[in-house]
Order: structure tokens, then C-alpha cells, then sequence
């Protein structure tokens, strides 16, 4: 995306046709507003992001790192053995994150954002009850398959809000809407997450 850190040094595997069936592996994970719009930063979503992440541990996923940028979401997931399907979890946890959203714009009369998230929705779409285009389809995913792999994913998602065009916060670390607090100074970030070395010595909860 525009505006982002330094790509990580492989290739972002696009989902739209993709089924990931791979269990006890690290996923980065990203997901766009429609159109880029800096929906995120509208809706200040940051208050239900926990509970929307509580939703896809309950689906058996591990929240390893994150970085909520004002148009797009970037995180790295663990899927246990017990895990759901990821593309079923992430598609349903979009549909319910777009229901929010949409309600968060209307409490801020947002008209205008609305109406154009409306005229958005295909025609098929319409007539499936669909009412929005909050996001763009489907979703970027890619299996982190080593240590160095997990590494780069997490030192680019940290510092997005410092690179290129956003330039968000002077220090990275300081951005609150990521999991770079947890990792570079061992601080609490606003959204749980669990230590991906910790996941790597088997020293995780199952349940």
C-alpha cells in the first residue's frame, strides 16, 4: 500500500482464491478500506478492535502483533491446532468489523461517507441484503515460515506509521495503535497479544 514501511523481503500471497488450511503457523494478515478511506481513523474503532480480536481468538487464533493504520489493519496471527478455517474466521470477522463501522459513522453523521460507501455495493450485492462496501474484497495473507520471516513482518507492521506519507508520530514505539510498545519496551498494548518467541517454545495456552 502507499505510504507504507519497506515491504518485507517475500512476496504478500494474495487470498482472494486462496483456502489456508495450515495449522500451528504464523500468518501476516492484512485487510484495506474501500477506496483507501481512512475509515479506521472515522469510526475510531480502536475501542472494539479488543473485542474483535477476542472474536478470532475464540476461533483459535493467537494475536502475535498488529498496527492499526487509518485506512488499513495489519496483524500477525497463530493458528492453533484446534483452529477454524482462516478464510471463514477473517471473512466473518470483516462482515461483523464493517457492521461496526458503519454504525460508529452514523452515530457521527457521516452522511456523506456513507452514501458513498452505499452506491459502492454491486448490484448482486444489493439483492443479497448487503448495504455497504466497507472493505476491499477478499484479504492479503502469507504463512511466516521462520524466525527471520516473523521478524521483518513485525518491524514492518511497527513502523508504518512512520513511513512514507503518514508520518503519524515521531517515534514508533510511541504509536499506540500498534503492538510496537510490547516488543521494543516491554510495555502492555492496547490490544492484547502474545509473544511470538514465547509461541515458538511451546510455552503457549492451548485453550
Amino acid at each position: 500500500p502507499e505510504g507504507d514501511a519497506e515491504e518485507p523481503q517475500f512476496k504478500i500471497e494474495m487470498a482472494t482464491h486462496t483456502q489456508h488450511f495450515e495449522k500451528e503457523c504464523f500468518y501476516f494478515i492484512t485487510f484495506t478500506c474501500y477506496r483507501w478511506l481512512p475509515l479506521f481513523a472515522e469510526s475510531s474503532i480502536l475501542e472494539y478492535l479488543p473485542v474483535w480480536f477476542k472474536g478470532l481468538s475464540r476461533k483459535g487464533f493467537l494475536l502475535c502483533g498488529y498496527v492499526v493504520m487509518p485506512n488499513h489493519l495489519h496483524f500477525l496471527l497463530f493458528a492453533l491446532p484446534q483452529s477454524q478455517s482462516l478464510n471463514q474466521s477473517i471473512g466473518t470477522g470483516k462482515r461483523f468489523l464493517a457492521y461496526e463501522i458503519i454504525k460508529r459513522l452514523r452515530a457521527r453523521n457521516l452522511n456523506n461517507t456513507l452514501q458513498l460507501l452505499s452506491t459502492a455495493v454491486r448490484p448482486k450485492e444489493q439483492f443479497k441484503g448487503k448495504k455497504h462496501q466497507v472493505f476491499r474484497p477478499s484479504f492479503d495473507a502469507k504463512i511466516c515460515d521462520s524466525v527471520e520471516m516473523i521478524e521483518s513482518v513485525l518491524d514492518y507492521i511497527h513502523h508504518n506509521p512512520v513511513a512514507g506519507k503518514w508520518s503519524l508520530i515521531d517515534e514508533f514505539p510511541d504509536y499506540i495503535l500498534s503492538s510496537a510498545s510490547f516488543y521494543e519496551n516491554g510495555t502492555p498494548s492496547r490490544i492484547p497479544v502474545t509473544d511470538y518467541r514465547v509461541i515458538l517454545d511451546g510455552e503457549y495456552s492451548t485453550e
